[in-house]
């Protein structure tokens, strides 16, 4: 082989080399999406529908969430730079307005069609195969100290979650200080928690000793919300939602944020 032959040949070899590098960094610099949630911030073409809250989250390898409408849970893979999310995700059936559930399935589209991510500035932009846009979603924070919350069902202890009381209101708010504290529906309560990560555990707590009658089954409920309380193990902050479970995964109380908070 003669001299100018050799030489683009070896051109040719580094050229290859380094683009095999560049893959294999691009790929290691690719950051997880294990433990990450988001709140759907746009859609290409789309004016997002006020207060529906789509959110998306990472768990080991499966994705959950809500499209605005309905739940939905599955399985995800990232191999190298890909992101592929299965296309048979469970889901929840309930019906919505007509604006609401069209952009609900244009989310879930969104999910199946994406092919790569990028993360940046606390934004996640799902990326379709031609590198096209399909969704763009912001980092949800999974802080409680400072947050508030009411409680919208609770573990009743026997395996059930259930709704409050009607006319009855409980609430939680984390302070800064470790401390949570709330109305149990007739009691005032106060608890220390601890927090890392999605782990959460609370102190006993200790309560106010008034006796409720009204509404009927209050005192009742109050027992059993504090009960749960102590069997919580994880708590996961999705959108305007809070869900405290047990170690096995069992809900043990749901909670919306309080308005204003």
């Amino acid at each position: 082989m003669t001299i100018p032959g050799l030489r683009l040949l070896a051109s040719l070899a580094a050229a290859g080399l380094l683009t095999a590098c560049a893959s294999t960094q691009d790929a290691a610099e690719l950051p997880s999406l294990d433990g990450t949630a988001w709140i759907l911030a746009a859609l290409p073409g789309r004016t997002l529908v006020e207060k529906t809250g789509a959110t998306l989250h990472f768990e080991g390898d499966r994705v959950s969430g809500t499209d605005g409408c309905n739940r939905f849970s599955g399985d995800y893979r990232v191999t190298d730079s890909t992101l592929e999310i299965s296309p048979q995700m469970a889901m929840t059936m309930m019906a919505c307005d007509p604006d609401v559930s069209e952009q609900a399935q244009a989310f879930v589209s969104a999910l199946r069609d994406a092919r790569s991510f990028r993360i940046s500035d606390g934004r996640l932009e799902l990326l379709a195969a031609d590198a096209s846009p399909r969704a763009e979603l912001t980092a949800q924070s999974q802080a409680l100290a400072g947050s508030a919350w009411e409680v919208t069902g609770y573990n009743n202890g026997r395996q059930a979650v259930v709704s409050l009381v009607a006319d009855s209101r409980i609430t939680m708010a984390f302070g800064s200080d470790g401390l949570a504290s709330g109305s149990a529906g007739c009691n005032r309560y106060n608890t220390r928690f601890e927090a890392d990560g999605t782990s959460l555990r609370f102190s006993p707590t200790a309560a106010t000793r008034r006796i409720c009658v009204e509404p009927e089954g209050v005192m009742e409920q109050e027992l059993q919300f504090l009960a749960a309380l102590a069997t919580v193990a994880t708590a996961r902050i999705e959108g305007e939602r809070l869900e405290l479970r047990t170690a096995d995964g069992a809900l043990a109380a749901t909670l919306t944020r309080s308005a204003g908070d």
